[in-house]
C-alpha cells in the first residue's frame, strides 16, 4: 500500500491507477518478469475486478455495508461487488450511459438509475424491471423515503418559465405535479425543447432524511430553495454563491447545510443564520462534485469535499485541513463506507480507487486485515519521502535563485523551516548557479581517492633513540585503523618526548617485572648482558638449592635391586618457607650446598647455582626373561552337541 501524509491524517492507497494494474493484453513472458518487480509483488488487491474497461461514472455503498454498486462506460455497464466475498457478484450492460443512480433498499436489490438518454430505469437482481422517459434531461436524482417519491432536477424551463423538479411517486405509480424552481429567465434567441443554450437549470438536490425532512435544490444562478414535501411548498430561499450550485449535503442533525459551487468554493451554513459559518476554497477552480458529512473516531465533525482533481477533508468548525487525496486521474464520484475509514471513488481511469484512513475510522468488517497491515507499515521506517527530494532552507533557495517559486507552484513543498525540492530541479538549479560544480565535485572525489591510496602505502618507520619497539607497535595499531600519522597520540605529545630520548627511561624486557606484565611477549637474545640468563626468578635471593627437603631417590624397574631399575634423584627448586630452624641456620645450609654442588651442577655466579641439574639412570637389562610355559586347555569333545541347522547330531557316526 502507498502511504501519503499530505495533511494531519495518513492516507493509505489500497487500490487505484497509481498501483499499476496489469493489462489483459500483456504477454505471458512479460507477466513472468513482473515477479521481480517489488511494486507489483507487494500490491494489495482489495476487491477483485474493481475496474471497468473505459471509466467509471458513479459509485454507491449500501446501507448495510455489504454491497458496492458502480456504473461505467464503454460499454455502459453496472457492477455489483459483494464486499464480504471481495469479488464481483455480477455485471450488467445497459442501453445508454448512466449519469447517476440511487439505492432504494438497504442492499443492492432495488436501485433507480438516471440515464443520459432521459430515461429512468428501475433495476432488481433479475435485471431492468421498468423504465420511463422524462421530458427533459435530468441533472441529479434523489429518493424521498417518507413520501416514496423519486425527485429528478432537470435542465431547462417548463411552460411557465420556471425550473422543474420531476416527482415520480412509486406508491401510486405515476408522476405528480413538479416543483417549480426559480432559475432565471431565458434571454436566448434559439429555443428548443428545454430552452436556449444558456438557459438556467436545477443542478442538484438533497434531502434531510434523519431530521426535519426538508428538500434543498441548488440552481444555476447560485441559489438554494428549500421545499417541504408535506405541504409541497417553498419554505425559504438562500442566496449563497456567485456561481452555480453543484453539490449539497445536510448533516445528521439537519441544522447545517454544506454547499459547493462551480468555482470550487465550499460554504457551510447554519439554517438559523443567513451568513455562512465557514467558507473554504478547494484551490483548483473546478466544480465541486461531492459533499459528505462524517465523524472521525475521536468524534470530530469533518466534511469531505471533492472535485475532479482532489478529495479534501477539513474541520467544519475551524476549517483546518485534515487530509488530502490527489489521485492521478480525474474523480467523478466518491462514496464512504458507513462507520469506517474506507473511501471509494469512481474516476476516469480503468481501475477504481480505494483509500483507507485509520484516523477517520476502523477498517470495515470485511477487510479487518488492513489494520494489521497499517500497523506493520507504521513500525517500519520509511524513507521514500526523502529519496527524490532535497530539503532546502530559504537562504539556500535564494542562493540557487529559486525563491521566486515560493507560494506560486507545487514544486516547493513547505516543511517546517524550509522546503522540499525535487532532486532533478535541485541539480539543474545548482548547475545553472555554479557552472563549475561538476569540476569541483570531480576534484573532490579524486583527492579522496588519492588520500585513500596514500594510507595503504608502506611508510618509513619513525626512528627514536630508545624504546623503538614501542614506536613500532603504536604505528602498527594505526595501520589497522587505516589512519597512519607519526605525529598523533603518544608519538606527538611533547610531554612524553623524554620517553623516547632518555636512556634511563628505556624499557628492559629482561626484567621479571616486564615478564609479569607481558607474559606473552617474546624476548630476543640480542642485547642481553653476558652471563645473564633470559629469565630470572623474581626473588633472586633464592635458587634451586633453597630447599629444606632431602633429595629423595626414585626407583623404577621390575626387581627390588638398583641394578634392575632406574634410580632417579629429583629436588625442588621452589623456595621452602618452613618453620624448621632459624634464618641463620638456613643461610649456612644454603651456602654449604652451593659450595658442595658448584663443581657438579655447572657454572656459579656469586655463590648461586645456575643452569640445570643432571639426571643419571641405569638402562634396563637386554636379557630376555625365560618364557613361562603356557598351560594347554584340554580338548573338548563336540560330538554330542546338536547342530544349529537342525536336530541331527553334529559329527554323529553310527
Amino acid at each position: 500500500m502507498k502511504l501519503s501524509n499530505v495533511g494531519t491524517a495518513p492516507v493509505y492507497t489500497v487500490s487505484g491507477p497509481s498501483l499499476r494494474s496489469l493489462p489483459d493484453w500483456l504477454a505471458k513472458k512479460k507477466k513472468q518478469s513482473l515477479k521481480n518487480d517489488p511494486e507489483f509483488a507487494n500490491r494489495v488487491e482489495l476487491l477483485q475486478d474493481f475496474e471497468f474497461t473505459g471509466a467509471s461514472s458513479c459509485i454507491r455503498v449500501s446501507e448495510d455495508g455489504e454491497w458496492v454498486m458502480s456504473t461505467g462506460t464503454f460499454p455502459p455497464q453496472i457492477h455489483v461487488h459483494n464486499l464480504y466475498q471481495m469479488s464481483l457478484s455480477f455485471s450488467r450492460h445497459t442501453v445508454s450511459l448512466n449519469h447517476k443512480f440511487v439505492l432504494c433498499s438497504t442492499d443492492y436489490s432495488k436501485s433507480i438509475h438516471l440515464q443520459e438518454d432521459r430515461r429512468i430505469e428501475f433495476h432488481t437482481p433479475n435485471g431492468c424491471h421498468y423504465h420511463v422517459r422524462i421530458p427533459r434531461f435530468g441533472r441529479d436524482i434523489v429518493y424521498d423515503r417518507r413520501s416514496t417519491e423519486v425527485l429528478v432536477p432537470a435542465a431547462g424551463l417548463d411552460g411557465d418559465g420556471q425550473g422543474e423538479v420531476f416527482r415520480l411517486n412509486l406508491e401510486l405509480g405515476r408522476f405528480q405535479k413538479s416543483y417549480q424552481i426559480d432559475v432565471g429567465s431565458d434571454d436566448g434567441v434559439e429555443r428548443g425543447m428545454q430552452g436556449s443554450i444558456g438557459v438556467g437549470c436545477v443542478n442538484t438536490a438533497a434531502i434531510a432524511e434523519t431530521s426535519h425532512g426538508l428538500s434543498a435544490f441548488g440552481t444555476s444562478i447560485g441559489t438554494v430553495e428549500f421545499w417541504d414535501t408535506r405541504s409541497r411548498a417553498r419554505v425559504a430561499t438562500l442566496q449563497s454563491h456567485d456561481g452555480e450550485i453543484t453539490a449539497l449535503d445536510f448533516n445528521r442533525s439537519g441544522l447545517s447545510l454544506a454547499t459547493g459551487s462551480s468555482t470550487g468554493i465550499v460554504q457551510i451554513y447554519d439554517l438559523r443564520r443567513p451568513a455562512p459559518m465557514l467558507t473554504k476554497d478547494l484551490g483548483f477552480g473546478s466544480p465541486v462534485n461531492n459533499l459528505i458529512h462524517m465523524t472521525t473516531s475521536s468524534d470530530e465533525k469533518m466534511l469531505l469535499a471533492s472535485d475532479k482533481r482532489a478529495i479534501k477533508i477539513f474541520d467544519v468548525v475551524t476549517g483546518d485541513p485534515w487530509a488530502t487525496i490527489e489521485p492521478e486521474v480525474d474523480i467523478n464520484s466518491v462514496a464512504h463506507c458507513p462507520d469506517s475509514g474506507m473511501i471509494l471513488s469512481a474516476n476516469e481511469g480503468r481501475q477504481q480507487h480505494a483509500w483507507f484512513i485509520p484516523m477517520l475510522g476502523p477498517a470495515p468488517k470485511w477487510c479487518t486485515f488492513l489494520e494489521r497491515l497499517v500497523d506493520e507499515m507504521a513500525e517500519e521506517v520509511s524513507t521514500t519521502t526523502y529519496d527524490n527530494y532535497k530539503f532546502l532552507t530559504l537562504p539556500e533557495l535564494r542562493a540557487l535563485s529559486l525563491s521566486h517559486l515560493v507560494g506560486k507552484t507545487n514544486l516547493l513543498r513547505p516543511y517546517m523551516h524550509g522546503f522540499f525540492v525535487a532532486s532533478k530541479l535541485y541539480d539543474q538549479a545548482r548547475l545553472i548557479a555554479n557552472p563549475h560544480v561538476y569540476e569541483e565535485e570531480r576534484m573532490k572525489r579524486v583527492k579522496e581517492k588519492i588520500e585513500k591510496e596514500r594510507a595503504t602505502r608502506i611508510r618509513e618507520t619513525k626512528k627514536v633513540k630508545v624504546n623503538q619497539k614501542t614506536v613500532n607497535a603504536l604505528l602498527k595499531k594505526q595501520e589497522k585503523r587505516d589512519k597512519v600519522d607519526d605525529t598523533a597520540g603518544i608519538l606527538g605529545d611533547e610531554r612524553l618526548g623524554a620517553f623516547f630520548e632518555d636512556d634511563q627511561l628505556a624499557v628492559d624486557e629482561t626484567t621479571a617485572e616486564f615478564r609479569a606484565l607481558n607474559p606473552s611477549t617474546r624476548v630476543d637474545a640480542e642485547g642481553k648482558p653476558e652471563g645473564k640468563p633470559a629469565w630470572q626468578p623474581m626473588r633472586e635471593g633464592l635458587n634451586d638449592s633453597d630447599s629444606d627437603e632431602e633429595e629423595a631417590p626414585i626407583r623404577s624397574g621390575g626387581g627390588d635391586s638398583g641394578n634392575d631399575g632406574v634410580a632417579m634423584r629429583m629436588t625442588s627448586s621452589a623456595p621452602q618457607f618452613g618453620s624448621r630452624g632459624t634464618i641463620g641456620a638456613r643461610v649456612q645450609k644454603i651456602a654449604a650446598n652451593n659450595s658442595k654442588n658448584s663443581g657438579i651442577l655447572g657454572q656459579t655466579r656469586k655463590g648461586k647455582v645456575v643452569g640445570e641439574r643432571s639426571v643419571t639412570f641405569m638402562p634396563e637389562s637386554t636379557k630376555k626373561k625365560p618364557e613361562e610355559e603356557v598351560r594347554k586347555a584340554p580338548k573338548r569333545d563336540n560330538r554330542e552337541r546338536r547342530s544349529a541347522s537342525g536336530n541331527t547330531f553334529r559329527n554323529f557316526k553310527k
